[in-house]
């Protein structure tokens, strides 16, 4: 059976488990705070569910440091972006023990958030607001699998208006083609016709360009679930594509970039 005492104005209390001593603060003044918590040890000792102390006392900034490490340890592309997420979770998280990370916590972080105001003096969407929130739930679980948190908190994820607009119709396309630089012409081109993302424009190389099968190759590297893809070429992209290594062959015949 464990015990209360005082130090100073604080109650604490003391238990064992397994032959091991613990002391622990109910940082608080009222002895009903230190008996609810030596109940709630004794309970979790006696269905085994007490991890030690290590686990209450890791903090919002442990886990993220966490986070931020096995992003770079699996080179994700999306490092910058979840360090910009970061920036509004430690804000409102920061220096809070993960144990006092609850349910009812994030939800209030949830309300906090669409209080706030972007550059565009608009509110945050909810889909904004569902990347911070996932990147909370990844730190949880990493801190799981450490053994540094004895559970991952219930985390809502809010609706979101998936429709996607802004999609050319082709005499759009041709009209907006027409008024750009020519130098941008082949990136708009690649753009319209495959859909790929810039960065995937943008570092495609020659070696990746089958035209005997009209095919693109994108490398597992360079797309964004880091999976490969061949992309088909239409007719204009091939055209396109072939006065461009044309260009290439005759000013920079050592360029390997497209």
């Amino acid at each position: 059976m464990g015990s209360i005492y005082k130090r100073g104005n604080i109650f604490w209390i003391k238990y064992s488990r397994g032959g091991r001593r613990f002391r622990e603060s109910s940082e608080s003044k009222k002895q009903s705070v230190a008996k609810r918590l030596l109940r709630l040890r004794e309970g979790q000792i006696a269905e085994g569910k007490f991890a030690g102390l290590d686990p209450e006392r890791i903090r919002y900034e442990e886990l993220e440091k966490d986070l931020l490490n096995d992003y770079k340890i699996n080179g994700r592309k999306s490092y910058k972006m979840v360090q910009y997420n970061l920036n509004h979770l430690r804000d409102y998280f920061g220096g809070m023990k993960a144990k006092n990370i609850t349910p009812d916590r994030v939800r209030a972080y949830v309300v906090w958030r669409k209080r706030q105001q972007t550059h565009y003096n608009r509110p945050p969407t909810n889909a904004t607001i569902n990347r911070e929130l996932s990147a909370l739930k990844r730190m949880f679980r990493l801190g799981l699998q450490a053994g540094k948190v004895i559970r991952v908190p219930f985390i809502p994820k809010l609706s979101e208006n998936n429709v996607r607009r802004g999609f050319l119709l082709h005499h759009d396309y041709l009209r907006l083609l027409k008024a750009l630089p020519s130098y941008v012409r082949p990136i708009f081109t690649i753009g319209f016709y495959t859909g790929m993302r810039k960065g995937e424009i943008l570092s495609l190389e020659w070696s990746q360009i089958d035209f005997t099968s009209k095919l693109v190759r994108l490398n597992p590297g360079d797309t964004k679930n880091k999976e490969p893809r061949l992309v088909p070429m239409s007719e204009e992209l091939y055209e396109t594509l072939k006065e461009q290594r044309q260009l290439r062959d005759e000013k920079f015949p050592a360029c390997q970039r497209v």
